[in-house]
């Protein structure tokens, strides 16, 4: 086992590396330039005078080759240190120091909300099959898997405004200091970042717990005398979660997708709208750094889920 979790840290390194190589070139190749931006032209007109283009290139270090600046910026990233932005000369880790919390309780919330709902619900749907309620759960869960994240949060607002004439406080407010307002922010994004997820975790609960149940150990264990209670818990559920777990840990992209949109949405200053910010004015270091912080919780979360497959099937954990 201990060998297993070394390997997975180590090849967590290329994957990442990987990651910020692709973003770097990808930012140097995508039209609009951080210089033009700054100087209020970011058409690339003819209104800057050369001679401050050049020196502002030369101050920001763009006029440096490309192997050049990704080795330098790359070369910083173990001590923590993930450059200066570009935008405002402010070092991107304390922008990231502030916004993750941000965004780690928005994805937290709606990973809480995603399985609250979404696991019941497929429940419900396997043990009621053929039925409208199973019918009723399929049609919901279709449903929130094809509407965009954008447009049910617009939508939430645009309801809210005209049964209740109130909207959600835009902003973030820490929890500590003023909880209600906090969760008031931050409840229905959640709820509609958790939607998508709520429908994959339900589809692929029902989809599994409807094989083990005609298992032959499940019948066995209802011969038994067994209460369907402890039939379904200890036998079909436990038996049912490796899957489940595996698509939600494919999901985290479209997680962290869904929080980027809905922080744009809600105006909530997470990590998401600092990217799209960054991206908007052409902010390379930001948008490298911003995207290498997401690629690690991707890599993490799915090392995470690696282990938990040990815990569920000892198995695994033996092989």
């Amino acid at each position: 086992m201990q060998g297993f979790i070394v390997r997975r840290l180590a090849s967590m390194i290329p994957t990442l590396i990987g990651a910020s190589l692709l973003v770097f070139l990808i930012m140097r190749v995508v039209p609009g330039d951080i210089v033009y931006a700054l100087l209020g032209d970011e058409e690339g007109g003819s209104g800057a005078d050369p001679a401050t283009i050049a020196k502002m290139r030369k101050e920001l270090g763009t006029d440096r080759p490309l192997p050049v600046q990704y080795l330098t910026w790359i070369a910083g990233v173990p001590r923590g240190d993930l450059g200066d932005s570009l935008w405002n000369r402010l070092p991107v880790s304390d922008e990231v120091a502030t916004r993750f919390p941000i965004t780690g309780q928005l994805g937290l919330m709606a990973a809480f909300f995603g399985f609250l709902f979404g696991l019941p619900l497929g429940i419900v749907s396997a043990l009621k099959r053929g039925t409208w309620i199973d019918m009723m759960a399929r049609v919901t869960s279709v449903f929130f898997l094809a509407a965009p994240t954008f447009w049910l949060g617009l939508m939430i607002i645009m309801f809210l405004q005209r049964a209740f004439n109130w909207m959600p406080p835009l902003g973030y407010n820490l929890l500590w200091v003023h909880p209600g307002t906090n969760l008031a922010q931050l409840i229905f994004p959640a709820l509609v970042i958790a939607s998508h997820l709520m429908a994959i975790v339900a589809r692929m609960t029902r989809s599994t717990m409807l094989e083990v149940l005609r298992e032959d150990y499940v019948r066995t264990a209802r011969a038994k005398g067994l209460a369907e209670t402890t039939v379904i818990i200890r036998h079909v559920m436990k038996n049912s979660m490796i899957p489940v777990i595996t698509i939600v840990a494919l999901s985290v992209g479209s997680l962290l997708a869904g929080a980027v949109v809905m922080e744009r949405v809600f105006t909530i200053p997470g990590m998401g709208l600092y990217l799209l910010e960054s991206i908007t004015v052409r902010d390379y270091t930001a948008v490298q750094a911003l995207v290498l912080v997401f690629a690690l919780i991707f890599v993490v979360i799915n090392f995470l889920t690696d282990l938990t497959y040990g815990w569920l099937d000892p198995r695994i954990s033996r092989n």
